[in-house]
């Protein structure tokens, strides 16, 4: 059989030794949040949804009076 050679003298671990001492993590400045901004938020917030509430509202309404047209329109082309 043939059996795989193995060096005679096995090699020595490796170390690791850095080279460069590693960087030091700089926080994030602190942010001053007032109740002004909290306010302004939370009324955008506000407004932003009853915007959306009212563009689905009206894409509902088109929707109805279209189908509503359709079979009035069906109707009147029957007669």
């Amino acid at each position: 059989m043939f059996l795989p050679k193995y060096p005679d003298s096995p090699t020595p671990p490796h170390t690791h030794t850095p080279t460069e001492p590693t960087p030091v993590r700089r926080s994030l400045p602190s942010v001053s949040i007032d109740q002004k901004t909290v306010a302004a938020l939370v009324v955008g917030g506000v407004v932003l949804t009853a915007l959306l509430a009212a563009v689905a509202v009206t894409a509902i309404s088109v929707a109805v009076a279209a189908v509503v047209l359709r079979s009035m329109l069906r109707d009147h082309h029957r007669r």
